[in-house]
C-alpha cells in the first residue's frame, strides 16, 4: 500500500509541472545550442566537415566539433566564454560574435551542454584541470 500511495503522489506531484515549469540549466543550453550552435558544430555537436583542421576554399576553417572529438576541452571556460561571445574570426574561423544575442545564463547552459557532450574521461581531464 506505501508503494502505491508514493507512487500515486509521485504521479500527482509530476502533473503539476506543466509547460509553465522553469527549463533546467540543461534544456536551456541543449536549446540553445539546437537555435545558435547545431548548424555549423553538427546536431550532437559531432562537427559538419570531416577535416575541421583543413583551411575550406574561402580561407576560412570550418566549424570545429565540440563534442570532445576536438579541441575545445583543452580551453578553459573563460577561453571558450570569450569565444561565444567574440566569435572565431581572430582563429581563423567563421563563428559570429554571440555576446549581445545570448543572456549570460544561455552562455554559461552552453558550455555546460557543451561539457555533456564530452566522453566521461575527457570530462575528468577538464575537471580536473579548470573546475
Amino acid at each position: 500500500m506505501k508503494i502505491l500511495t508514493i507512487l500515486l503522489s509521485a504521479l500527482l506531484l509530476t502533473s503539476c509541472f506543466g509547460d509553465d515549469a522553469p527549463i533546467s540549466n540543461a534544456q536551456l543550453g541543449q536549446v540553445t545550442f539546437e537555435k545558435n550552435c547545431a548548424t555549423c558544430h553538427g546536431k550532437d555537436g559531432e562537427g559538419i566537415v570531416k577535416d575541421w583542421k583543413k583551411r575550406q576554399a574561402d580561407g576560412n576553417y570550418p566549424a570545429p566539433p565540440v563534442n570532445g572529438s576536438a579541441h575545445a576541452w583543452h580551453h578553459s571556460p573563460k577561453t571558450l566564454l570569450s569565444t561565444i561571445n567574440n566569435g572565431g574570426a581572430k582563429l581563423g574561423g567563421q563563428m559570429p560574435a554571440f555576446k549581445d544575442q545570448l543572456s549570460e545564463e544561455e552562455k554559461q547552459a552552453l558550455l555546460d551542454y557543451m561539457y555533456s557532450l564530452w566522453p566521461k574521461d575527457i570530462q575528468a581531464k577538464y575537471s580536473a584541470q579548470f573546475k
